[in-house]
């Protein structure tokens, strides 16, 4: 994602529940928000497949390592893919927000033995993803984000 223009906006998600926690995280640099429902939550920023436009929505994660960002684009099981997870597909730089600290990475979507230990790793941080898996068709998709 290249850098945002001086005075670009973000965009937060059209999801009226997510665009409100991710008001709250920002306007409390994570203090509210990066626990939310009992889980550990971020904010992930990517930049609009077609628009161009920063988008920011809020999402559950789970670390593989240190640094390791781990996210799953379940989006409640549905039949289609999330929109953040096709916007980070399409430019995979991304800006992340983990309480106050920020930073930059890139995303990766992972396949074969370590999408199956990571989506494993990640029922176990929200168990509802496994159920997810069963109520769709496609494979739901396991991204890594690292530190740029």
């Amino acid at each position: 994602m290249a850098a945002p223009e001086q005075g670009e906006t973000i965009e937060e998600s059209p999801v009226g529940w997510v665009a409100k926690h991710v008001r709250r995280y920002v306007a409390t640099d994570g203090a509210e928000g990066a626990r939310y429902q009992g889980y550990d939550a971020l904010l992930v920023t990517t930049r609009g497949r077609r628009s161009g436009t920063l988008r920011r929505t809020a999402l559950y994660y789970g670390r593989d390592g240190g640094d390791r960002i781990v996210l799953v684009a379940s989006n409640g099981g549905s039949a289609a893919h999330p929109n953040w997870y096709l916007n980070l597909a399409a430019d995979p730089e991304v800006e992340v927000q983990v309480g106050p600290e920020r930073f930059r990475g890139r995303a990766r979507t992972v396949s074969g033995e370590e999408r199956s230990r990571l989506f494993e790793l990640m029922t176990k941080v929200f168990p509802r993803y496994a159920g997810y898996q069963r109520d769709t068709d496609r494979e739901i998709p396991v991204v890594v984000i690292e530190r740029a």
